[in-house]
Order: structure tokens, then sequence, then C-alpha cells
């Protein structure tokens, strides 16, 4: 399962389908908003988590592909904001028609009636949060030409120069290199660089510090 980070609105629209326009208006309305609190004053004061990814991909998933109207949405939306903390394997909810029926885990009852005469589909939360990981692991996959190249955001490792597509900051390869190790054993510290990566942080920090020493 992935680890409890954050996901910035554009990361969030990229791995649910939703609309940078609709997940802010969302946020806006009290329909879903993001639960991460940061400390930044700016453009990303809340972050959205893993769970609330998968609960956008349910809803999105309710919305465009079984025609939900909002009204169901917003229970939906509540629902799974009740029971955040539970285990994906122990939420169930089901289609039917339009209209959205919830499996109590506590006790296994429907919190609705079924209409007769209509077929139910069942909405597997582990398949979503599973789908919903693939997604992210897409989402930090390194593009080509990011390989040696080093970037900043500060949105990152608060702004520190990084190897990009990493948050692995280059001073840290510096002072591994400067500790005495060697290509191979930065690699092994940080699996996912290639030499490339490790030769461009250290040649960037080579000339940052004779900048700084001039």
């Amino acid at each position: 399962m992935t680890q409890v980070l954050g996901f910035t609105p554009e990361q969030a629209s990229r791995v649910t389908g939703l609309s940078l326009r609709q997940l802010r208006y969302w946020d806006k309305t009290g329909f879903f908003s993001p639960n991460i609190t940061t400390d930044m004053r700016r453009t990303y004061a809340k972050l959205y988590s893993f769970r609330n990814l998968v609960g956008l991909r349910t809803i999105a998933l309710l919305r465009n592909t079984h025609h939900i109207p909002l009204q169901e949405l917003r229970k939906v939306g509540k629902w799974l904001a009740q029971w955040h903390e539970t285990p994906w394997a122990s939420l169930r909810l089901y289609v039917t028609g339009r209209r959205i029926l919830f499996e109590d885990p506590s006790t296994g009852a429907l919190l609705a009636s079924r209409p007769a005469n209509q077929t139910v589909f069942p909405i597997e939360m582990t398949r979503v949060a599973h789908d919903t990981e693939q997604e992210v692991q897409r989402l930090r996959a390194r593009q080509p030409g990011e390989l040696g190249e080093i970037g900043q955001n500060r949105y990152v490792v608060r702004n520190q120069p990084v190897v990009a597509g990493t948050r692995v900051p280059t001073s840290a390869i510096w002072n591994l290199h400067a500790a005495g190790y060697d290509a191979e054993a930065i690699r092994a510290e940080y699996p996912h660089l290639a030499d490339v990566d490790i030769a461009a942080a250290l040649a960037f920090e080579q000339e940052r510090r004779a900048r700084k020493a001039g």
C-alpha cells in the first residue's frame, strides 16, 4: 500500500481523472476536501492523501460510469469520511439504478432497501484502491528527460536542489561523496538513481560551492 504522502490538486487530477476545476469546486463547497494540512501558506495549504485519491476515484466512477446524481454522490462522500480509517476490504457499496446502497462495515447490513427488479452493481473498494495505486506509481515514474537533470520546487524538500523526478537533495549526494562513497555505494543508498544522476548532482554541488567560495 502506498505510504501516506500528500498529493497536490494537479497530481490528484491526473490520478483520478477529475478536472482541477471540479476538485477546487468540491473543496470550496465542502463536498470533498483534501485532509492533509501543510505549513505552506500559499498555493498548497492542503494536500490530498492516498485515501482521498481512492475516494475521489470512487466518486468519479459513480459519476462518469453509472451517472449517479450529485445528491447521491454527497452521501458517498460523507460515508467515505465516516469510515476513513476502515480497511478497504471492509468497505462495500452498491449501485442500483441511480441510487447507492451502503453496507455497514460493522454489521454487514445494507443502509437502504434494495428496489425490486433492479440489478445491483457492487463497487469493490479494494479494486479502486489497487487502480489508484497503479496510477500513483505511473505518476511517480521518472521521465527519460529527467535523468541527469537537477531541479528545484518550493513544494519538494523545501526548495532544495534535487535530482529531477526524485526527492533526493544534491547536497545529500555530495555529502556521501565527501565521506568516501563511490557511485556504486551511493546507488546502494538511493537505488532509483542512475550514474548520470550522481554525476550531475556532484557537478552541480561543486559549481555551487565554487560560486560561494569565489
